[in-house]
């Protein structure tokens, strides 16, 4: 009997050390392809965001809606293809996202001087590693934050456009305030959601559902970073 107790814990922390392992490669994956899209990203909007005679096609003519809202756009057809793709291709989407991104807030270079930009991009890469380290390793269950959050978000994106209209300072300052809680919040929710949804599949071994879950979740911290950088770039951004 005690033998077989033995053997029984010696499987037990086996099994437990692989997924261990396996999680640790799992989030590895995950921060470098919101890695790669966050470079990719950068290179796209300072090329653009530099050059005056492209910032002018972009911006000065009716594109920039087209430019402004692409990324949104792309997002909800990721969603709602992602099951229907490979691995390879959601990966090759996600980085085309990643460009439509930079296209779309490459305008920041005209605005804000290269150093209040580097300098914001800093403060946001602390506060976004800390608030994931948190949502990894609390104990605490964060899953309820998760209806909040999206509530939260989605009065964001309702203040933002009505105030496309109204261009009230006031407004853009809550609206700013509001964003850096709300999309601290869920870098720290997203992290615990990606955790815990690798424990619970883990088992089964599906490698493709592995790695279409680390593309969606290297997009939700992408996402939540540069919403952090620029909500946080409308206080620290030195104006040109």
């Amino acid at each position: 009997m005690a033998e077989y107790q033995s053997v029984r814990t010696a499987g037990v922390g086996a099994r437990t050390a692989q997924i261990d392992e396996g999680l640790r490669a799992y989030m590895n994956k995950v921060y470098g392809l919101m890695s790669v899209a966050m470079v990719l990203t950068g290179a796209v909007a300072w090329a653009v965001g530099t050059n005056e005679m492209l910032l002018a096609a972009v911006f000065g003519s009716p594109v920039k809606w087209l430019v402004m809202f692409a990324p949104l756009v792309m997002v909800f057809a990721f969603g709602a293809m992602i099951n229907k793709m490979s691995a390879a291709a959601a990966q090759l989407f996600f980085y085309a996202f990643a460009a439509a991104m930079g296209l779309s807030i490459s305008y920041i270079f005209a605005v804000y001087t290269g150093v209040s930009i580097a300098q914001t991009f800093f403060v946001t890469a602390i506060a976004f590693a800390g608030t994931s380290l948190y949502g990894y390793t609390t104990k605490r269950d964060l899953s309820g934050w998760g209806r909040f959050l999206m509530m939260g978000v989605i009065g964001l994106l309702v203040a933002m456009i009505v105030n496309l209209f109204l261009g009230s300072p006031a407004i853009m300052f809550a609206v700013s305030s509001l964003g850096v809680l709300i999309f601290a919040a869920l870098t720290a929710y997203d992290t615990q959601r990606l955790k815990n949804d690798y424990i619970q599949h883990a088992q089964y071994g599906d490698q493709e559902w592995l790695e279409k879950s680390a593309i969606m979740g290297a997009l939700s911290l992408y996402i939540n970073f540069i919403n952090m950088f620029m909500f946080l770039l409308q206080f620290l951004g030195q104006r040109e």
